[in-house]
């Protein structure tokens, strides 16, 4: 997190055991994070910094030591969910390093006979086409990286990391889509795609995703939001308090009531929110004000988590 006055380690898992908070994600690896999470049960996705990807695609000894100094020292007393390469690097300069450095963390993880999933992280901004949700396609760009990660997935029985924001969307064309429609408070359909019914922008973005999917090659790979939520300040069309707590409580009412989405009724999605604090180290405005919490630890709103 990019923070000059965030809590230590230890008070951070502290206060996720007090809120009941089952998961994290971790953006970079860190070893006093790691000592906190031990024996508490919570699942973590751990990455390794950004900068390592063309180091890790080039030497293998690299990968080993990472997996040496980050995995085997604690994974009899931490959970890691998964291993992640890569954080909206699709399409992009370092995307061609992706699929050989989740081989290469694979093989490592192998060999210390570690069954790990390991996976990378998109944004919406993969889809050529995101509307309706059955018409999601990638496009042709982030396809060519893809298409091959996609089946690895599949072989490894690995999930696709998604960056969901419907946030976004409607700050694009707040004349367009209804705040509403991303608050999840229609109250009813707001897009119809063939037989099925869309109440919010969540469930018809995961679900354009899983379309997408589907058409290359990777219906049995499953989907997990790895970010979503929504800025509380900054400057920015609907940067609310109010706006951030309806999107949070009401997308953590959804997920937990195992509805799932129009195109898979009843089917569990793994959600993370971003972020747990406010960080001030990030550029001036929305990006600074997605925590649920202040770095003293106190609410910015209440989420029932």
């Amino acid at each position: 997190m990019q923070g000059d006055n965030l809590p230590a380690p230890s008070e951070v898992i502290s206060l996720c055991k007090s809120w009941n908070i089952s998961k994290l994600r971790m953006t970079s690896p860190s070893i006093p994070v790691l000592e906190a999470l031990r024996n508490t049960g919570i699942g973590v996705i751990l990455s390794p910094y950004k900068e390592e990807l063309l180091l890790f695609a080039l030497r293998r000894s690299a990968v080993v030591s990472w997996v040496e100094t980050y995995i085997v020292p604690y994974v009899r007393s931490v959970d890691f969910r998964y291993i992640n390469i890569g954080n909206e690097d699709i399409p992009g300069d370092n995307s061609m390093y992706i699929l050989t450095v989740i081989q290469n963390v694979a093989n490592a993880l192998r060999a210390a006979n570690l069954h790990i999933p390991v996976t990378t992280t998109v944004s919406m901004e993969v889809l050529g086409t995101s509307y309706k949700p059955s018409e999601g396609v990638f496009s042709d760009k982030a396809l060519k990286v893809l298409e091959p990660i996609i089946y690895h997935l599949a072989l490894s029985k690995a999930p696709l990391l998604v960056n969901v924001y419907p946030y976004y969307a409607y700050v694009a064309e707040p004349d367009v889509v209804g705040l509403d429609y991303v608050l999840f408070t229609t109250g009813g359909v707001v897009v119809e795609d063939g037989n099925l019914g869309y109440s919010n922008m969540f469930d018809a973005m995961v679900d354009a995703m899983r379309s997408a999917l589907e058409r290359v090659g990777g219906a049995g790979v499953e989907v997990v939001v790895s970010e979503t939520g929504w800025p509380s300040f900054g400057g920015m069309t609907g940067a609310t308090i109010h706006n951030a707590k309806t999107y949070n409580n009401n997308l953590v009412k959804h997920v937990k009531s195992k509805i799932g989405t129009p195109k898979f009724p009843g089917k569990e999605i793994e959600v993370y929110l971003f972020s747990m604090f406010n960080e001030n180290l990030k550029p001036e405005g929305i990006k600074r004000n997605y925590g649920l919490f202040y770095p003293n630890m106190t609410e910015v709103y209440h989420v029932n988590l």
